[in-house]
């Protein structure tokens, strides 16, 4: 039966798949709207393929796609590192969660994109710049699920703990930890997903290189097909992080007895 619902989830998304090409296709073939404004994707395919061995804009499509993973990477380790630690800290120190909340919950509503030009100010194109928006966008998500995630813990194995006088740091460590784990997992695919994106917007202002620096350069030079083989990438990328992180989030799921 599963295997079954698998099939036809993949059959009715490659319907709508062919669809959005087909439109595509036609949109483009039809002349209604100048080939090059949208060109067919034949030509954006054959264009994606070129730059992965053709330099633009001072590298090959995967030289850009590279620059932008190792922004991306240490964004989102920086954010995961503070972001975790913080939450589960919040969520067991009545104290620090009041000192804290007020000033996360103001600045986490500044849209990542907000910050670029403080980024340029500070950073110029440096690396440190589209690290900090990263971080930006990819920060409240961590904090906030590791915080649920210890607010929700088993309030049996908390008071167990306590009464064989358990520090607070092994009672973070070895009970609080573990049980907000899955929500930590679920904080991180969106967490990804927003830093990538937020990767995106930055580079497309405050850098010399990376994938949306070369969609940038795309546009200058009127090469919609760069353009869109950018996306394509952005894309690609995207949803490797995504299912990466998904497998992850089952495999404890199901260690834990949560999910078949």
């Amino acid at each position: 039966m599963r295997i079954l619902c698998a099939t036809n989830s993949l059959l009715l998304g490659l319907i709508g798949f062919s669809a959005f090409l087909g439109i595509w296709a036609l949109l483009s073939i039809s002349g209604l709207v100048p080939s090059l404004f949208l060109p067919s994707p034949l030509a954006v395919v054959e264009r994606f393929i070129y730059l992965l061995d053709h330099r633009f804009a001072g590298g090959t499509l995967l030289d850009h796609l590279w620059a932008s993973m190792l922004r991306f990477a240490g964004g989102f380790g920086l954010a995961v590192a503070v972001g975790v630690p913080l939450g589960l800290l919040m969520g067991w120190f009545r104290l620090l969660d009041d000192i804290v909340t007020p000033l996360f919950d103001a600045v986490r509503f500044i849209a990542p994109i907000a910050w670029v030009p403080f980024a340029a100010l500070w950073f110029g194109t440096g690396i440190g710049g589209p690290i900090m928006i990263i971080f930006a966008g990819a920060f409240p998500p961590c904090l906030i699920n590791a915080y649920r995630g210890a607010k929700f813990a088993d309030p049996r194995l908390i008071e167990a703990a306590r009464m064989l006088g358990t520090p607070d740091r092994r009672v973070i460590t070895e009970v609080l930890l573990p049980s907000a784990v899955p929500s930590i997992i679920a904080g991180l695919r969106i967490s990804a997903g927003l830093g990538w994106q937020s990767l995106v917007g930055a580079e497309l202002i405050v850098a010399s290189t990376g994938i949306g620096y070369m969609m940038v350069q795309g546009q200058g030079n009127v090469s919609t097909t760069t353009v869109m083989a950018g996306m394509i990438g952005i894309g690609i990328i995207g949803l490797i992080i995504d299912v990466v992180l998904r497998q992850a989030e089952n495999a404890i799921l199901r260690r834990r007895g949560l999910s078949a």
